[in-house]
């Protein structure tokens, strides 16, 4: 990198449900492209803004890092008040700072933490209904617990992704999950994914399959064989975006 040009780094916080995701693509405006918009105004050079992964339309995040190079910024609060006045009121710069030359949103990534909310009231909150998924059917919850602890580990989670033999699925499909915990919250319950990585729609896809367990309509007793069956139609369908959450993105103390 030019060393005339400093690496700095955004913690983000969005609202996915107008957006065709954070990536850039031609079929929709995306978080990405917006943010890269107006930084590019503020430098006043082309500046490319790198996110720590793609989100899919309607997933949201608190969390989303990404880094962008540019000439130095002399005043990074004036900065970050501009940027966010640039920005829509559901896309948030929750801090800007100066971090290595070696630091990179997605490649430096170590870990990362994603929420999906399940709305289990009988009657769906109006509230809620952007931000957590309304279940209709009655599940078990004791079951759900059960049936989470079945993904705990490093495993090939080649059933559980989308484009599974497409891009670093295709490569390798083994994923470290370290905390898959179904925590109890008003109206319903929320289950925190914590792993080293995920493949292009893990997540939805491991709720998917735990729905159907706790509803009666998969055996609990199935999951290691989907999990060693690498095929994608042996697991259950994607549970929909609007319930997912990237909460956090982890990286090593020295690069970030």
């Amino acid at each position: 990198m030019n060393a005339l040009f400093h690496n700095y780094k955004l913690t983000i916080a969005y609202d996915g449900t107008a957006y065709c995701g954070w990536q850039i693509q031609p079929n929709g405006v995306s978080i990405q492209q917006l943010i890269q918009e107006k930084t590019s105004i503020l430098t006043r050079v082309p500046t490319s803004v790198i996110g720590s992964g793609r989100t899919d339309a309607g997933v949201h995040a608190f969390g989303q890092i990404a880094h962008f190079h540019s000439p130095e910024l002399k005043d990074l609060y004036r900065f970050h008040g501009s940027l966010n006045a640039l920005l829509p009121p559901d896309i948030r710069i929750l801090n800007v700072e100066e971090v290595p030359h070696t630091f990179h949103a997605r490649y430096s990534a170590t870990g990362k933490t994603y929420h999906y909310r399940l709305h289990l009231d009988r009657v769906p909150d109006p509230f809620k209904r952007f931000y957590s998924l309304h279940v209709r059917e009655k599940i078990n919850l004791d079951l759900l617990k059960a049936a989470a602890l079945s993904f705990l580990g490093t495993h090939d989670f080649t059933s559980f992704a989308n484009e599974g033999h497409q891009g670093s699925a295709s490569k390798d499909g083994v994923r470290t999950l370290a905390r898959l915990d179904v925590v109890n919250e008003p109206g319903g319950v929320r289950l925190e994914f914590t792993g080293d990585g995920f493949l292009y729609k893990m997540v939805r896809n491991i709720v998917g399959t735990l729905l159907e367990v706790a509803s009666g309509k998969r055996l609990i007793e199935d999951l290691p064989n989907i999990l060693m069956a690498k095929d994608r139609a042996a697991a259950g369908q994607a549970a929909p975006p609007h319930g997912l959450c990237l909460v956090k993105v982890d990286y090593p103390r020295n690069d970030s």
